[in-house]
């Protein structure tokens, strides 16, 4: 059969390997990272940190800096090549990972059934754990702006559908971990979650190490068109962008009125696993539970694209911020509509557990909901509200919100659940605190209140922004 000399091109050429090899490696990340997220601060509090260090190592340090040093590291990044970048970060998880449990496999302490509010903690515990967390979020701050450039440098004309693709692998990546997770520290302890995320983190460094390759030259040696590289930067020169961002009003009014969102979403990792723990259950099952997260990312997804995608973006934030505040405030319910209290029993299926624990279950499936109306078209309302020509810039720092909430959601997320909700608590002969009904429905009035606040903040930012447009449009 004759060959035609100029073949039509096709239509659909598929995505090249450094595409599918960075949604592997950051299925095995995310997947490492999910199977430590939920306990972070219950393991923490075990090994003898105290009522309030937990949460602030975890919101403050970790949380802050996975989303705040991508401005620096994305930039590194660029300079050395996404492939050694990816081979440090990698190294830098197993290290943080692995420091987090050698307090435990090494015999240098024990975990404590029961979390204490006294700081008791050794030095070297403590010196472990620090430099666990502090590495931990110096890998994964490298890794997210990796995976993420080579996703759009490969994606071409199909950037929707490659953007589907890698948040569907973050959220399988997310449910694998968890359900791993679950298994190794029921068979064992506690401890051995973080040997979870130091084996998903080296099989990760062997798929960079044996399968990825920089994007721009596997694009270069197959004749593809490359994308304009990107004008680097140094430290300096990105300090000066920050300073130029920030001094942008309507931006930094928007960040500000976006970072409530952002502080209750990180309280699912900081209130809420204090709450099953301390009060609801002795063992929660809290990376079970967390997975109504992903589950509603993954199901509802379309779903919700396809029925509201239409809406502003400014208005679907706050439908999302307001969904969010009512997700809290259902936790009311077991407080006084429940005959014996929150941990009444309720059986599902032959499983029996706790009400609270369900709905504080039914709380994460809602949060999750709020961020399908929230999280995405916040990368669109920034890239709308920078000035033209400065939307790559701005887009660069539309994590900062994520990276204030969690520096403000570790302690005061910390506050409101050992100062306020269990305020006069009594410790019960199984370890649980029982909590005063007033000062437990207090906690999620809070929380309920400051996404209220938040709502209405971003409805009077873009009331003012309205008027200022206007008033620009009259001058011109």
């Amino acid at each position: 059969m004759e060959t035609p000399a100029n073949p039509a091109p096709e239509a659909h050429p598929p995505f090249p390997r450094s595409f599918w090899t960075a949604n592997t490696t950051e299925l095995f990340e995310r997947a490492a990272y999910y199977a430590i997220a939920s306990f972070v601060v219950i393991y923490l509090g075990r090994l003898g940190l105290g009522s309030y260090w937990p949460s602030v190592l975890n919101g403050s340090v970790l949380w802050f800096l996975v989303y705040f040093l991508p401005i620096l590291s994305g930039t590194i990044a660029d300079q050395v090549g996404f492939r050694r970048a990816l081979l440090v970060a990698f190294v830098l998880l197993l290290l943080g990972y692995a420091a987090m449990g050698l307090p435990v496999w090494l015999g240098w302490t024990a975990l404590s059934p029961d979390i204490g509010e006294d700081f008791t903690a050794p030095g070297m515990v403590v010196a472990s754990v620090v430099v666990g967390i502090v590495l931990i979020g110096l890998g994964g701050s490298v890794i997210k702006p990796c995976i993420s450039g080579t996703v759009q440098k490969t994606a071409g004309r199909r950037a929707t559908l490659a953007f589907a693709i890698f948040y569907m692998v973050i959220n399988i990546g997310s449910l694998t971990g968890r359900f791993i997770s679950y298994v190794m520290r029921t068979e064992f302890d506690l401890s051995m979650i973080f040997a979870v995320g130091a084996g998903f983190s080296v099989v990760a460094f062997f798929v960079v190490l044996l399968v990825y390759r920089d994007p721009e030259r596997e694009l270069a040696a197959s004749g593809a068109a490359l994308p304009p590289p990107k004008p680097k930067k140094s430290v300096g020169r990105i300090l000066t962008d920050m300073v130029l961002v920030l001094r942008n009003l309507r931006f930094t009014l928007f960040l500000l009125a976006s970072t409530g969102f952002f502080f209750l979403y990180s309280q699912v990792y900081n209130v809420l696993p204090l709450y099953w723990k301390k009060v609801m259950e002795t063992d929660p099952a809290v990376d079970i539970y967390t997975t109504a997260n992903p589950f509603v990312i993954v199901f509802f997804q379309l779903l919700v694209t396809r029925l509201f995608g239409k809406l502003k973006p400014i208005r679907s934030i706050i439908i999302g911020i307001v969904i969010i505040a009512v997700a809290w405030l259902i936790n009311l319910g077991p407080i006084f509509l429940a005959a014996s209290g929150p941990r009444a029993p309720l059986d599902l299926w032959g499983a029996v557990l706790p009400i609270g624990s369900l709905v504080a279950v039914i709380t994460v499936g809602l949060i999750a909901f709020g961020e399908l109306f929230t999280s995405a078209r916040t990368y669109e309302y920034i890239g709308a509200l920078a000035p033209k020509g400065q939307e790559g810039l701005f887009l660069g720092y539309a994590n900062l919100p994520m990276a204030f909430g969690a520096l403000a959601g570790g302690p005061i997320g910390a506050y409101i659940f050992h100062g306020v909700m269990c305020e006069g608590a009594t410790k019960l002969p199984s370890g649980l605190l029982e909590l005063v009904p007033a000062q437990n429905a207090k906690g999620w009035i809070i929380l309920m209140g400051i996404g209220v606040c938040s709502a209405l903040g971003m409805w009077a930012y873009n009331f003012w922004l309205k008027r200022q447009i206007a008033r620009d449009q009259a001058q011109v």
